[in-house]
């Protein structure tokens, strides 16, 4: 008999706890492949406690919830490749591969809580979706840079209380506290911003003064009792018409002249980042940012100084 590989053993022995299985267990179960970090079928019906079969039977139910860029197959040349990482290949001497197995981008796991009905099925998600953000916490805090990643798609569609469930409750705490982007890292700049207003929990205040009704757009990401502020050097008309026509619709946001400033800062709740672009121009050249170890209630103090 074949002797099990790590990634095997790995399995046996969580799934005979009786807990959930810990976020560094399941960072274990995170491959490269196309470019793209997957999980296997096998190993998130082990963790939802569901059988393969189950799992992607609940899929094909609802594949139009499920594109290419959140699940896809395996070619035969790929599971090949990678047959040692996969406990669904065949253990015969032969190279043939009993099925070909589905994996499931980052995006793709965060929808399935809303297909499955396993009672787990939310909390299983808060922790998976804890191992990808730790991994690329992991990689932008150690190599200062950020690593160009494949462009994740975000046209999901939020009606199942289960998934809205899940991005609400991801710990903040997760969030790199330096890097660079580079130009042409577009949306990546973008869904770093993103991440960093969603994780507010009472106070987002923007010193830019750059801002247009971009700006006021990413601002809507916040959570429904967090407030917004900009500061900027000045008022034009244009954003004055911008951000009552907004505030007309939307949830306010108030905007400050200030002149003060020269660079950006992002401040979430008491925390204090620099942001080396304007939020309009995120990716479009290089730019740092770096969390500061003063709080935001300093920098506001500072404000009120003539």
């Amino acid at each position: 008999m074949e002797k099990p590989d790590m990634i095997t053993e790995n399995i046996n022995i969580v799934a005979s706890c009786n807990d959930f299985v810990p976020v560094a267990d399941i960072e274990k179960m995170i491959l490269t492949i196309r470019g793209v970090q997957v999980m296997i079928d096998r190993n998130l019906a082990m963790l939802y406690g569901v059988e393969t079969k189950v799992l992607n039977q609940a899929v094909k139910r609802n594949i139009e919830r499920f594109p290419t860029d959140f699940m896809f197959q395996l070619t035969q040349d790929e599971a090949a490749c990678s047959r040692s990482q996969f406990v669904t290949l065949n253990n015969s001497r032969g190279h043939n591969i009993k099925y070909l197995p589905y994996v499931f981008t980052e995006n793709g796991i965060a929808m399935l809580s809303g297909v499955l009905r396993s009672p787990t099925a939310v909390e299983v998600n808060i922790r998976i979706m804890r191992a990808f953000t730790a991994m690329r916490r992991f990689m932008m805090t150690n190599a200062m840079v950020f690593q160009r990643l494949e462009s994740l798609e975000h046209h999901q569609l939020l009606t199942d209380q289960r998934l809205d469930e899940v991005f609400k409750r991801i710990d903040a705490d997760l969030q790199p506290s330096q890097g660079i982007f580079f130009d042409g890292q577009i949306f990546d700049a973008y869904s770093f911003v993103s991440d960093l207003v969603r994780s507010a929990k009472e106070r987002i205040v923007l010193f830019d003064n750059y801002v247009d009704d971009t700006v006021l757009t990413m601002l809507d990401k916040r959570g429904e009792n967090v407030s917004a502020t900009i500061y900027t050097k000045a008022v034009s008309a244009q954003l004055e018409l911008d951000l009552a026509k907004h505030n007309a619709q939307y949830r306010p946001i108030e905007v400050k002249a200030f002149d003060k400033v020269h660079d950006r800062f992002l401040c979430i709740d008491s925390t204090v980042y620099h942001i080396g672009a304007s939020l309009k121009d995120l990716g479009k050249k290089w730019f740092a940012f770096s969390r500061m170890e003063m709080k935001a209630e300093e920098v506001m103090e500072m404000t009120k100084s003539k």
